[in-house]
Parts: structure tokens; C-alpha cells; sequence
């Protein structure tokens, strides 16, 4: 099994993989230490703990909002990814809140991206989970996001926008394509200050950046954006500006409680600085 991993992840060196079996990281499909002479087998299902060292601290806290034998309800702040991902591990959103309240089966109902802020649901209960999922999967929720972004005077408000988004380049971004819309978002404006606007998105479909490529689309790409209209220099865009976050917030859930039938409401306390 270790020549194995050695020979699937090549970029990480064989003495990263010993120092994993010795410290028990490496795991069997029965949740039990694997050993070094573990013989490979066809099938096997292996479960190891991703390390990044040297992580960064974010330096940004989250604040947990509601939490009951089902659901945890949580304001995430910009920079804070939800999953491990890249070079992010132990500082993500779920890393975080599965530590704080004592609970592994913590798990996102669904995601933002790492540069939003604002609202994230996640189930606590393994049993219930289904449920709440369906929410997402079959449009019952209804998801409530504000962003400033500049003034678009000659348009008429509110309106839905729709757009066919594909994937772009690099691959992290998307882009707009032709065919049929695949995307869709009420647009409203909350308020005017001279250049700029700060707009109230209520997205029907989810697709990754639909908020943020529709706006920049329209001629109004949200304040800070790194990668709409266009993606910054890539040595620019590896640093993070604290300073300057993404005006984009997750600013409300609402949905019928699949189990009891309430209506919830969730409000985010974060607010986006002019």
C-alpha cells in the first residue's frame, strides 16, 4: 500500500508518506491504522489525512448563529474557505466548527465561495441529512445575497438575469457561453451612493461564481472582485488583501423545516463596508 500512494500522488515524497503511517494517519475502510507492509489490493478503500504544513492562519473568526440536533447555522467571514481545499485544512469553516463544537459528522449543506462572507448551513445529524439537502437540490430554499458593485443607471430594476455559463480559463473561472441559460438571479437595488450601488441577488439556480459573472456581465462587476471582469496578475491575486474584501455577503435563508413544517428564517450579522 505505501508503494501505492508513492506511485498515485506524486508530488508527495515517500518520507511524508512514512512519517503519515507512523503517527496512525493512514486508515483502513474500518476506520483502523494501516502498516507499512500493508499489502495492496485491488478495490481497497484507504482513508489518510491531508496536511499542508506551515498553513496560514486566517486571521478572521467565525460566529455560529443557531445550533440544534439538526442544523448549525453559521456567519462565515471573507477569506475563510468552507472545505479543505488547496492550501487549506485545519483553516476552513468546517475544520473550525466540527473543533468547536465537538461534532466530526459536521458536514455543509452547501458551500460559498472562500472571498464571500455571510451564511453557511450545515448538518450536525447524519440521520436527518437527507432532508435538508433536498432543500438545496430541489430549489426550496430560498438564499438572499447583497453585493456593492457599481451603478448601472441605464437598467431597469428589478430584473432577472439569465446567462449560459461554461466553464473558462484558467479553470477556476467561468465564463459566459452560448446557448440556452443555464443560470438565473432576481437582481434588486438596496440603496444609491453616486457610483455605486449596493444590490439585493436572489439566485433561483447555484452554479459556482453565477452571482459574480452575472454582475460583471452587466457592466457592474462586484467591488474587490479578483477575477471579474478580469483576473488580476497572479502573483497579485495569490496574496490576499485583507483590506479588501469581496462586497459580496450571504445575507439570508429562509426554507420550510422538511421535518416540522416551521418556516426558518436566518439573517446574517455581517455587514458590507462601503
Amino acid at each position: 500500500m505505501l508503494d501505492c500512494l508513492c506511485a498515485h500522488f506524486h508530488a508527495i515524497d515517500r518520507t511524508i508518506w512514512l512519517d503519515r503511517f507512523a503517527r496512525g494517519r493512514v486508515l483502513g475502510a474500518d476506520g483502523q491504522p494501516l502498516t507499512l507492509d500493508h499489502p495492496y489490493q485491488v478495490g481497497m478503500k484507504v482513508h489518510y489525512f491531508r496536511e499542508v504544513p506551515d498553513e496560514k492562519p486566517i486571521p478572521f473568526e467565525e460566529d455560529v448563529l443557531h445550533l440544534d440536533d439538526h442544523l448549525l447555522i453559521a456567519d462565515k467571514p471573507h477569506f475563510l474557505p468552507v472545505m479543505p481545499a488547496g492550501e487549506y485544512v485545519n483553516e476552513t469553516l468546517l475544520a473550525r466548527l466540527s473543533k468547536r463544537v465537538g461534532n466530526p459528522d459536521l458536514v455543509p449543506i452547501h458551500r460559498i465561495d472562500r472571498l464571500t462572507a455571510g451564511l453557511v448551513l450545515f448538518s450536525t445529524n447524519p440521520e436527518s441529512r437527507g432532508r435538508y439537502q433536498a432543500l438545496f437540490r430541489e430549489r426550496r430554499i430560498d438564499k438572499r445575497y447583497e453585493a456593492i458593485c457599481p451603478a448601472l443607471p441605464e437598467l431597469e430594476f428589478p430584473r432577472v438575469e439569465r446567462l449560459h455559463m461554461i466553464d473558462g480559463e484558467p479553470f477556476f473561472l467561468m465564463k459566459r457561453g452560448d446557448g440556452e441559460a443555464n443560470s438565473e438571479t432576481r437582481i434588486e437595488v438596496l440603496e444609491r451612493r453616486c457610483e455605486l450601488w449596493r444590490y439585493a441577488l436572489y439566485p433561483i439556480t447555484g452554479r459556482k461564481h453565477q452571482l459574480r459573472l452575472q454582475m460583471a456581465t452587466l457592466g457592474a462587476g462586484i467591488c474587490n472582485d479578483p477575477f471579474y471582469p478580469e483576473l488580476i496578475e497572479r502573483g497579485r491575486r495569490d496574496q490576499d488583501d485583507y483590506s479588501k474584501p469581496l462586497k459580496l455577503l450571504a445575507r439570508g435563508l429562509e426554507f420550510n423545516d422538511p421535518l416540522t413544517g416551521e418556516r426558518r428564517q436566518f439573517e446574517s450579522h455581517l455587514q458590507l463596508n462601503w
